[in-house]
């Protein structure tokens, strides 16, 4: 295995970071306060570089810079640390923006955290070409041997021959049916010889991939490892379960898989994210909604009878309902509850077909954030009908709900927004819908938005 590579890359590369952080941030009070060169640094100037550090270290865990750093490739690398970059820039200028106590200029900020990007992006590109020519010769290969010849042995045989960072080279095979031999299998010998092959070969580890009606053979097998201090490793046979990796938590003795990567259920991003939904939202209602719902008031009832507001109940985190906001673009309807919007819709007024254009009706969901019901990014929330009818037919659709319904969301940038005439096409919103949910980050928030205002601005042809 590599792990002990991987512990030493982890550790230098943690060191190395964190020097060139406080090597800049110090540059930086020295260029700032000539007058005080060979004196200690400022009370309040240390409280800022600690705080600057511990929000560094923040954003590199939250962006796993630090997790699998020999065995990552160079391009995945080099993505996470302009993203943890790139979130550490956003929280310093906030809290430089939030706190009148927080000494360092916009300037030496400007200037110190430009230096650090580029120090740390030339580190971490010296790393990985340091790393490219030795990467596998510091890695000595285990000798291994597979009990079970089965489809999960030969999964597991493939997987490994493939992915040589893992630091195995596999003998061969103990099967007790022979004649897989003449199939171009590798087959050392049956399973009661496998043990005795081990010890006079030189092989490190024993992987165990019997199904489970062997458990006679498995519990065999196990207390002769013990006894002859070989170590053997047991690989369930799970993949009929899932078709792609899980995570795997140990309780106790029980091993507890998950099928999905959930970020926000870890409580800091959760915080995070609430965070950017009131701030965004907040400014959204002070410096345009104040003076634009009044607006739009006036300009919807000279345009047709009926509320300024549709409050229409939809599925919300958990499948609970909530009454989500809207400008009223339709002439009062008793279909508006059962029935999509279609292009060339009758219900649609003069004004509602340039605000849902230009997705101007969304705008009062700023409050369903406000109040806790939406965020800014997620997926749609939909008509409490559809979500009946879509969960009886599509397999997944209901794991959308697992988040909090948003404004704007991942499926929606990439096209899948409107009229969902095909069951189809509804599929491709919930897979990019549970994409999301799986690899959400701040900076991907910050992306769908970005989109969003684009399409707005451009333009969507799905938009009616």
């Amino acid at each position: 295995m590599v792990h002990r590579y991987t512990t030493f890359s982890k550790g230098l590369n943690i060191i190395i970071d964190f020097f060139l952080l406080n090597v800049v941030l110090y540059a930086g009070f020295v260029i700032e306060n000539q007058q005080l060169i060979g004196q200690n640094i400022t009370e309040n100037y240390k409280l800022d570089f600690l705080l600057l550090n511990l929000i560094w270290f923040y954003c590199a865990n939250v962006n796993k810079l630090y997790e699998d750093i020999f065995r990552r490739d160079a391009i995945p690398t080099i993505k996470l640390t302009i993203k943890a970059l790139g979130m550490y820039f956003l929280i310093a200028a906030l809290l430089k923006a939030a706190m009148l106590q927080f000494d360092l200029s916009y300037t030496f900020t400007a200037y110190a955290f430009l230096l650090f990007a580029i120090l740390l992006l030339l580190w971490k590109t010296a790393f990985l070409l340091i790393r490219k020519p030795t990467r596998w010769s510091l890695v000595k290969h285990k000798k291994i041997v597979i009990v079970g010849a089965g489809s999960l042995g030969v999964d597991l045989y493939n997987h490994l021959e493939i992915n040589k960072q893992y630091g195995y080279k596999v003998g061969g095979f103990f099967d007790d049916d022979l004649s897989l031999r003449d199939k171009g299998m590798p087959i050392l010998g049956r399973i009661e010889d496998c043990l005795s092959f081990v010890e006079q070969n030189g092989i490190a580890e024993v992987y165990c991939a019997l199904p489970d009606v062997a458990q006679d053979k498995i519990k065999m097998l196990m207390r002769e490892a013990d006894r002859r201090m070989i170590r053997l490793k047991l690989v369930p046979d799970v993949k009929d379960y899932f078709k792609k990796n899980f995570m795997v938590e140990m309780y106790g003795h029980l091993p507890i898989l998950t099928p999905r990567r959930e970020p926000l259920e870890d409580k800091a991003n959760e915080t995070l994210k609430r965070i950017f939904d009131v701030a965004f939202s907040l400014s959204v209602l002070v410096f345009l909604l104040s003076w634009f719902i009044p607006l739009m008031a006036i300009i919807i009832k000279l345009d047709s009878r009926g509320p300024v507001f549709f409050k229409q109940l939809r599925s919300g985190k958990d499948n609970l309902p909530f009454y989500c906001l809207k400008f009223r673009s339709m002439s009062v309807n008793s279909d508006s509850d059962n029935k999509q919007a279609s292009k060339g819709d009758a219900r649609i007024t003069r004004v509602g077909a340039f605000i849902r254009k230009t997705s101007i009706d969304e705008l009062p969901q700023f409050i369903n954030v406000l109040l806790g019901d939406m965020s800014i990014v997620g997926p749609r929330p939909h008509m409490l009908k559809h979500t009946e009818d879509y969960a009886l037919i599509i397999e997944k659709y209901m794991v959308r709900h697992f988040l909090t319904p948003g404004i704007t969301g991942w499926a929606q940038v990439n096209g899948y927004r409107g009229e969902t005439k095909e069951p189809e096409y509804m599929v491709k919103r919930v897979e990019a819908d549970i994409w999301y949910l799986e690899n959400w980050s701040f900076l991907l928030d910050l992306k769908i938005v970005v989109l969003t205002v684009w399409q707005a601005i451009r333009g969507d042809e799905k938009a009616f």
